[in-house]
């Protein structure tokens, strides 16, 4: 699945470990999602769309 995940973060200047503080998973997790090596589960997806102040869509986006 294809994702915005990297840019929105660089835009607040976090690093993988600040951002995967902020949702409560590892910085792994981050960097998976990042190279879209791994799906988030549904949870996960509102999570990090809220942190954001966005929509699931806007972040993720089918292959």
């Amino acid at each position: 699945m294809k994702n915005r995940l990297r840019v929105l973060r660089a835009e607040r200047d976090w690093s993988q470990g600040e951002l995967a503080d902020r949702l409560e998973v590892s910085r792994q997790t981050v960097n998976a999602l990042e190279n879209e090596k791994y799906d988030p589960s549904l949870p996960l997806a509102f999570r990090i769309a809220a942190l954001f102040g966005t929509r699931i869509e806007d972040i993720f986006r089918p292959e």
